[in-house]
């Protein structure tokens, strides 16, 4: 028996359990771009993130078998077909893994933030460690090759000001003020994101073949367009530009690469994602219709997440997250 300052906390078992199944996800995905890049930059990024992923699953079925803890299923070779054609340009390979590594950075980092147990702590650290480096890794390949829209430029102050009046916040008779880079920059930012779901939105539903899920990744397109339109005509109407569409980057193939229940649980995932990330830019959003916008967003992405969980339950795909013991005593 564990003395009770080694256990497992609960964050840290929901955190290693969600974990697992995320990065057996993206698994199934790099093994089959790999088969399809020809780029061989490319693929000597994808070839990292391949390893660093063996890694990551190797450490973490090590702490479930030593806590006794069940090792959750996952995704595994029966979720992807190696022989199918290729459904993604190298230029959209490049941008989805950069993509999922800023992810990775978010998520990692609340992985550590949330540990107490030094290995747990210690894995994350290289977690962190080992993400930002395939961050590094894809930028440079992405700038290397002018495939990187950079987000707007704005001209330095030369001197500090200050916020004088409510009309800075809301001015509903008058025209709104131009966006400030805080509001630009986290706008842009999930603009990049709204690119990678949409590409991939696209590619899921062209080679999906089941009725129910083809609705809802339709439903999924016409909201993530919604936004996509949204959010870009805000920077447009400030003569500021958003981040190129990745759709021409996805190729006519019709035989699915991934099985229907990785390819909901992605999008699934990317949905929630990026509900989080509108909630963030609300909070910094100091203009009142942006902030509208933002939480607007929120509310539409989790009724697709909500959906989601609502077909994968039914589908028996969805795994039960580790519950507390029950304790009641029956008399």
């Amino acid at each position: 028996m564990k003395k009770n300052h080694d256990r497992l906390t609960s964050p840290e078992i929901s955190n290693l359990w969600a974990h697992y199944i995320n990065e057996t996800l993206q698994i199934c995905i790099i093994k089959y771009m790999l088969k399809t890049i020809k780029d061989p930059e490319i693929r000597r990024v994808y070839k990292m993130g391949y390893e660093i992923s063996l890694k990551h699953i190797k450490t973490l079925e090590s702490v479930f078998y030593q806590e006794n803890f069940p090792v959750p299923k996952g995704f595994s070779d029966e979720d992807v077909n190696l022989d199918a054609p290729p459904l993604f340009t190298d230029i959209f390979c490049i941008n989805y893994i950069h993509t999922m590594s800023m992810h990775g950075m978010q998520g990692y980092g609340l992985g550590f933030s949330i540990s107490i147990r030094k290995d747990i702590r210690q894995f994350y650290h290289q977690c962190n460690l080992d993400t930002m480096e395939i961050y590094n890794k894809s930028l440079d390949v992405l700038l290397e090759k002018q495939l990187y829209d950079k987000p707007p430029f704005y001209t330095t102050p030369d001197h500090v000001s200050f916020i004088k009046n409510l009309t800075y916040v809301a001015d509903v008779l008058g025209t709104p003020r131009k966006i400030n880079t805080l509001e630009a920059g986290n706008i842009y930012f999930n603009l990049q994101k709204s690119t990678i779901l949409k590409g991939l939105l696209i590619a899921f539903k062209q080679v999906c073949k089941d009725k129910e899920v083809c609705h809802y990744l339709q439903q999924c397109i016409k909201i993530t367009n919604k936004h996509l339109g949204l959010f870009s005509n805000i920077l447009l109407k400030d003569d500021l530009h958003s981040p190129r569409s990745l759709e021409s980057e996805i190729t006519t193939s019709n035989i699915a690469p991934f099985s229907n229940k990785l390819m909901m649980f992605h999008v699934g995932f990317l949905i929630a994602a990026a509900s989080a990330y509108y909630g963030n830019a609300a909070l910094t959003s100091m203009r009142a219709d942006i902030f509208m916008h933002c939480q607007k967003a929120v509310a539409e992405d989790l009724i697709q997440v909500a959906r989601f969980s609502k077909i994968a339950t039914k589908r028996n795909w969805l795994e039960k997250p580790p519950e507390a013991s029950d304790r009641t005593t029956w008399g």
